[in-house]
């Protein structure tokens, strides 16, 4: 037996057929994996944030939170870093 790799999105789509009800058995007799992999695929890439909008829109709105605090973190830095030059050219 030939050791087969599957990409990430291609691991996804087989989850997401699991998640649609496919049965497990037929999942790996169609693919030709092993029981082992199909629950190591669904212990490492099982949550799928894509089936929760409320999950995606909170770490959206997360990151363009951060994303302000770290401009205005830099903004405050250049303008101590300025502050220091005028200084210490004195």
């Amino acid at each position: 037996m030939t050791k087969r790799r599957f990409t990430r999105n291609q691991i996804q789509k087989i989850l997401e057929e699991y998640e649609q009800g496919t049965s497990i058995q037929s999942i790996i007799e169609e693919y030709n994996i092993s029981k082992a992999t199909f629950y190591n695929w669904k212990a490492k890439y099982g949550r799928s944030y894509s089936n929760n909008p409320e999950e995606i829109s909170k770490l959206i709105e997360d990151n363009e939170r951060l994303k302000r605090m770290f401009a205005e973190l830099s903004l405050e830095n250049m303008k101590l870093k300025m502050q220091l030059n005028k200084i210490n050219e004195r």
